[in-house]
């Protein structure tokens, strides 16, 4: 992609959008970055475009600036449907996101990893995996680390590890992975899209450039995942398959067989793994495939799997008082990350649940919340639509704040019980982050042991 002399526009002051002005600038475009956010709060991004020398309109969105640039790159969470937006493609103006105009400038082999749920533990278990079988690795996109800052890197890897979202992939043009994984597709971000379909075929366009040189992992019991492969020009590898005969990756209790085509039966132990629930030994299995697929060894894989203690807010542990276990799941944002995560506990689970609505349907849990939930803590915008989908399987309470939740929630809790943070919901309407939820949690949580002590 020829970027010299090009007037660019790069929308979203943020990580990614510092990233991507900054790599763009060092390689001779004429850069100007916008966000409808004012300086005031966007902090230390607004010194760090300043301090490279980029033009910037901030705290508003101009027409003209976005149909006069040869090209427009979104950051991550800029929706390519805003007016400006919009305007722009009338006028013939090529719009591409981060991740695309990264990898246009990438030689070494791509695996990328998208699904609603399960993408930032399993990239990071895949990059873990790789590193113990002796490749060099980078691991970035969505999870945290911009693609672009690789791109600008003059340290190379020897495989690259990205995971894409949904947004991500709706500004792709040419971004082709050598291996594409695909987790699972379940309802998310309908606040954004028009509907189901729509999000499904987002997430299918993670195949879109790849051809028959190409692998594509798949969830083979994930009825939309399989819908999105079905003519897809990679080869095809499955996990959790109820057909044994396309099955790539067998789960067997605690082991995990793999089958790759002319390759010997590997065996991955999972006695050691700290993942709990099946929704890990799937993510397991998908990041083993992909390992293996681009050369990974069984014993790196096994000593990545034995070593790795999971990530923050994502069903992590936080303590014990008086018999009642705690956990943050504050990064469960949608409704089947709650499901899978309530489904890991066998013992009496008192819930936390709510923040803005990103209209999942919640009575998707009718039937865990009455099996399972003894008491339902309601918090945020989303409070009113959770306790009308779910207040008659299980007692509800209002909390205002987090200290008022947790307080609640432990006045319903006895020895034995889980105390689980799930939100189901986004953290906008009170937090700035699902990390900054999952903290304020962890927080009272601390403040709770020392008043029982």
């Amino acid at each position: 992609m020829k970027i010299e002399k090009k007037n660019i526009l790069v929308v979203g002051l943020g990580k990614s959008g510092v990233a991507v002005a900054r790599f763009l600038k060092k390689n001779g475009a004429n850069v100007t970055i916008t966000d409808k956010a004012d300086e005031n709060n966007l902090g230390q991004f607004v010194s760090e475009i300043r301090e490279i020398g980029i033009k910037e309109e901030l705290g508003y969105h101009r027409n003209e600036t976005f149909c006069e640039s040869d090209l427009i790159v979104l950051s991550p969470g800029v929706p390519d449907t805003i007016s400006p937006v919009l305007e722009a493609k009338k006028n013939g103006v090529e719009i591409i996101g981060e991740i695309e105009l990264a990898a246009s400038f990438i030689k070494e082999p791509i695996i990328a990893v998208t699904g609603t749920n399960g993408k930032t533990t399993t990239t990071t278990l895949l990059g873990e995996m790789l590193k113990k079988s002796g490749f060099k690795v980078f691991v970035g996109g969505n999870i945290g680390n911009p693609l672009i800052d690789y791109t600008d890197s003059k340290e190379k890897a020897d495989v690259v590890v990205v995971e894409v979202s949904s947004f991500q992939l709706d500004t792709i043009s040419a971004f082709r992975p050598h291996v594409s994984v695909l987790l699972n597709i379940t309802a998310d971000h309908l606040d954004r899209y028009k509907d189901f379909n729509e999000y499904v075929m987002s997430k299918g366009r993670i195949f879109e450039n790849q051809d028959h040189n190409d692998l594509a992992i798949v969830n083979g019991r994930d009825i939309y995942a399989r819908k999105t492969c079905r003519n897809i020009r990679s080869r095809r590898l499955f996990f959790n398959s109820e057909d044994e005969t396309e099955n790539k990756a067998y789960i067997n209790g605690r082991t995990i067989k793999f089958n790759l085509p002319d390759c010997k039966e590997e065996i991955l132990d999972m006695h050691k793994a700290s993942l709990s629930g099946a929704h890990n030994l799937e993510n397991i299995s998908a990041a083993g495939l992909a390992a293996l697929a681009v050369g990974g060894t069984i014993n790196g894989m096994q000593s990545a799997i034995d070593e790795f203690q999971g990530l923050s807010h994502r069903l992590e542990y936080v303590d014990t008082i008086n018999g009642v276990r705690f956990y943050d799941d504050s990064k469960a944002t949608n409704v089947d990350a709650v499901a899978r995560a309530i489904e890991t506990f066998s013992e009496p689970v008192v819930l936390i649940m709510g923040g803005r609505d990103k209209m999942g349907g919640y009575h998707k849990l009718e039937s865990l919340v009455k099996e399972r939930v003894k008491t339902l803590v309601v918090i945020g915008e989303a409070k009113d639509n959770i306790e009308n989908a779910l207040g008659a399987f299980a007692p509800v309470k209002r909390a205002s704040s987090m200290e008022e939740a947790v307080s609640m929630a432990w006045s319903s809790t006895e020895p034995g019980d889980v105390m689980l943070l799930s939100p189901a919901c986004s953290s906008f309407d009170m937090f700035q982050s699902y990390a900054q939820r999952g903290n304020a949690f962890s927080k009272e949580v601390k403040y709770l042991k020392v008043k029982e002590k």
